[in-house]
């Protein structure tokens, strides 16, 4: 069985590695960046710690998920991948470069699969010479332990490179809902909005942080509402997906409000700092 790529070892990325070790698949994570690969093997040890603690792989060897992952620095280490996930920071350009990079050094059969929050996968596709092979696998966060992946087919995504996808969305056990291609495609291209409403809504004094996120727990019946989810993703991950928005759609609805780019500002980035449109008592470290 060809190993699995991943692109990025920051929190998502991990995540992914994590799903796809825990079901027996051998893992190569590629980053540049050597802080990023030196801390990623304890992110993926916090990881696997945590799900065992929700009740989440009690089966599995933690010390066997954790030798199926290897780090390394350069994209070449994934010229025998069969199938590779791309976790880059959300950035068109960025992920531009990496797809340029991953149609270079993988096989022409290799699966090029993008866990982007916004951008188009279609783009994304033109970036290499191997468009039917190329599709969005967009993971919400945590990984481990969300149940389903929207699976984002754009108009050259092959029938064959979808199939591949759902069956390796179903050996990690997560159910695969698939969409069509645009910016955003349906998961942020409704909650962004919703997000930077919401925090909108600070700013004018309508209602406060917990206020807004009752109303849509207790009329909508939503596990958390919009803000909670926000500090949840990452509130830069929410400003960076807004701007690509932004830059995909034409649409200034989608500029980030004051308010959320002032949280940004102070380093308030949710959960993952310990405060953002809540407070939270326990940082959780991420890249």
């Amino acid at each position: 069985m060809a190993h699995v790529g991943i692109i990025g070892a920051g929190t998502m990325g991990c995540g992914i590695a994590q799903c796809l070790a825990a079901s027996g698949r051998q893992v190569v994570v590629v980053d540049p960046e050597a802080s990023a690969l030196a801390s990623g093997p304890d992110r993926l040890r916090q990881g696997v710690r945590a799900a065992r603690l929700l009740g989440r792989g009690a089966g599995a060897v933690p010390e066997e998920i954790l030798s199926r992952v290897r780090w390394r620095e350069r994209i070449d280490d994934l010229d025998g991948a069969g199938f590779v996930i791309e976790c880059a920071p959300e950035r068109s350009a960025v992920k531009g470069q990496v797809f340029r990079a991953l149609d270079a050094h993988c096989p022409p059969e290799t699966v090029l699969a993008s866990c982007t929050s916004a951008i188009p996968i279609g783009w994304l596709a033109a970036h290499t010479g191997r468009p039917e092979r190329v599709l969005g696998l967009h993971f919400m966060n945590p990984a481990p332990l969300t149940a389903a992946v929207e699976v984002v087919r754009a108009a050259g995504t092959g029938d064959d490179a979808l199939r591949l996808a759902r069956e390796l969305l179903d050996d990690i056990g997560k159910r695969g809902i698939v969409v069509g291609d645009g910016p955003g495609f349906v998961s942020n291209r409704l909650l962004m909005m919703l997000v930077n409403e919401a925090a909108a809504m600070l700013g004018a004094g309508t209602a406060d942080a917990a206020t807004v996120d009752r109303i849509f727990q207790d009329c909508f019946g939503h596990p958390m509402g919009p803000l909670r989810t926000a500090d949840l993703i990452g509130l830069d991950i929410v400003r960076d997906t807004l701007l690509v928005l932004v830059e995909h759609t034409g649409d200034g609805r989608f500029t980030p409000c004051e308010p959320l780019t002032r949280l940004v500002e102070e380093g308030r980035l949710g959960r993952k700092s310990g405060s953002g449109f809540h407070e939270y008592r326990t940082a959780v470290r991420q890249r």
